[in-house]
């Protein structure tokens, strides 16, 4: 019942996130990004502890299937997760459990993976990361969220989806982007709006934190 994609910008080094469902909160339990380091996805029955250990095993130099065997590996119940991770040379890994329910499927690309879990068809994460790499050179959230429209025209869900989230991290330890929508009926497109509407003041509110006397009016 979730479909989500991670993926990194090669040109700028940026990493981000972006997931919905047909549950509510989604942004707070499944997509992790940290900067210069890499992103994470852990959903299913989620575990929201694996997110934040994936990133740190990143940091430390482990590669992104290192890092997924590593995190498998110590998981009491990995049967029931649903996992990715990319890590900062662009490299994936993921992991879908034995009792991961249909139709489920995990999809790389180049600088990205998807993952889909109770999803119509297959094909979902597929048309996530077909959407993603179509314009490289496009901003990276743009191209997330594109992903996610694509993989709702792809079959999306059986229940209605109600929440979505986009998380981007840049050159800070705070989120570059951080958009989520919660009890909404057509959340993907509600994301899309606040993008929109976020996009010209992303880069002023980074100023503001790092150098505030001389960051532009809002």
């Amino acid at each position: 019942m979730t479909f989500s994609l991670i993926g990194r910008c090669a040109r700028t080094g940026m990493f981000g996130a972006v997931v919905t469902t047909s549950s509510i909160a989604v942004g707070s339990r499944c997509p992790f990004v940290r900067a210069g380091v890499g992103a994470a996805l852990t959903q299913h029955r989620t575990d929201p502890r694996l997110g934040p250990l994936a990133l740190d095993l990143l940091e430390k130099g482990f590669t992104a299937q290192e890092a997924m065997n590593a995190i498998v590996a110590a998981t009491p119940h990995r049967d029931w997760r649903q996992l990715a991770m990319i890590d900062r040379e662009g490299r994936t890994a993921s992991f879908s459990g034995v009792r991961v329910k249909p139709e489920k499927n995990e999809t790389h690309g180049r600088d990205c993976v998807a993952l889909g879990n109770i999803v119509r068809s297959i094909e979902v994460p597929a048309a996530m990361v077909r959407a993603f790499e179509a314009d490289p050179a496009a901003p990276l959230t743009s191209r997330l969220v594109a992903a996610l429209q694509a993989g709702d025209t792809a079959g999306g869900e059986f229940k209605p989806l109600v929440s979505a989230a986009l998380l981007v991290a840049n050159r800070h330890s705070f989120p570059f982007v951080d958009l989520r929508v919660d009890q909404d009926g057509a959340p993907i497109a509600a994301l899309a709006r606040l993008w929109q509407e976020y996009a010209p003041m992303a880069e002023p509110y980074v100023a503001r934190a790092v150098d505030p006397d001389s960051a532009q009016a809002l």
